[in-house]
């Protein structure tokens, strides 16, 4: 890849769902991991969740198979949206990605949450959701990617 794009990606930055900013109204914006590096994303006594502290979560809502439904809101999901409960108040919404390409996707289908933990120079470890299981997945991702953030209390 060119210096430009290496560079470009390195840059600090956010979106709406298709660079929309009617998106930002229901699923707010997609950061990069780079933004999420800064620390700076969520207000004093917040931070970005390890991936250690989403594993706990996952834990005590009842594993990877169960924890998706709690953490997943009722609304906004595409059919059939599987074991939606959101029991947790989590209220997880389907707010898609933005590929470390520019393109946008899943807007319906699936919520990607940002961990604050890299895995190598590349990537880091995320968690989805999607409209069509009740699971909770982890998966690491480019940092270049676009994806959702939540702020725990410190």
């Amino acid at each position: 890849m060119s210096y430009r794009f290496t560079k470009r990606v390195m840059i600090c930055c956010w979106r709406y769902f298709s660079s929309q900013k009617i998106y930002g109204a229901t699923y707010g914006k997609l950061y990069n991991w780079y933004a999420v590096n800064t620390g700076s994303l969520c207000p004093a006594g917040w931070h970005i969740p390890t991936d250690a502290e989403w594993q706990t979560l996952v834990v005590e809502l009842g594993g990877d198979t169960e924890a998706g439904g709690a953490m997943k809101a009722t609304t906004l999901w595409n059919s059939p949206n599987t074991g939606a409960t959101n029991s947790s108040g989590f209220s997880g919404l389907p707010g898609g990605n933005r590929s470390y390409d520019g393109f946008f996707y899943n807007v319906g289908y699936s919520g990607y949450w940002w961990s604050s933990t890299e895995n190598g120079a590349s990537a880091a470890w995320s968690r989805y959701l999607g409209y069509d299981y009740g699971n909770a997945y982890r998966d690491y991702n480019s940092k270049a990617d676009g994806f959702s953030c939540r702020c725990l209390r410190d």
